[in-house]
C-alpha cells in the first residue's frame, strides 16, 4: 500500500532503533517502499539517545520517529493484529508536522 507523505518533504525525521527489532525492521521496510529516507538512531550504540527517547517519550520501546526534533510518533502499534498500521501512522506523522 502506498500513501502520500508528500506533507514530509522538508522535515527532519530520525528513527530511533535497535537491530534486533522486529518493529524496527517492519518499519525500515515500509518507509523505504514508500521512499522515505529518514537517519538512523540505534539506541543501542548511543546511550544518550536512549536516555533522550526514554526521558521525553516516557518510554523504552523502539520504533520512535523524532520529527523535526520535536515530536515523537511511535513507529509501532500494538493494539494492531499486525503491530503496524500505515494508515494510522501516516495520520500520527501528518499531526506532528503540523503541531
Amino acid at each position: 500500500m502506498t500513501l502520500d507523505l508528500s506533507f514530509l518533504q522538508g522535515h527532519d525525521l530520525s528513527v530511533y532503533h535497535t537491530t534486533w527489532c522486529p518493529d524496527c525492521k517492519r518499519l525500515d521496510r515500509w518507509l523505504s517502499e514508500q521512499g522515505v529516507t529518514p537517519s538512523q538512531v540505534n539506541i543501542e550504540d548511543d546511550a544518550s539517545a536512549a536516555a533522550k527517547l526514554e526521558d521525553e517519550t516516557g518510554k523504552r520501546a523502539v520504533p520512535f520517529i523524532l520529527v523535526d526534533g520535536k515530536t515523537w510518533v511511535r513507529g509501532y502499534h500494538k493494539e494492531q493484529p499486525a503491530r503496524f498500521d500505515p494508515k494510522l501512522l501516516v495520520d500520527e506523522l501528518r499531526e506532528a508536522v503540523t503541531a
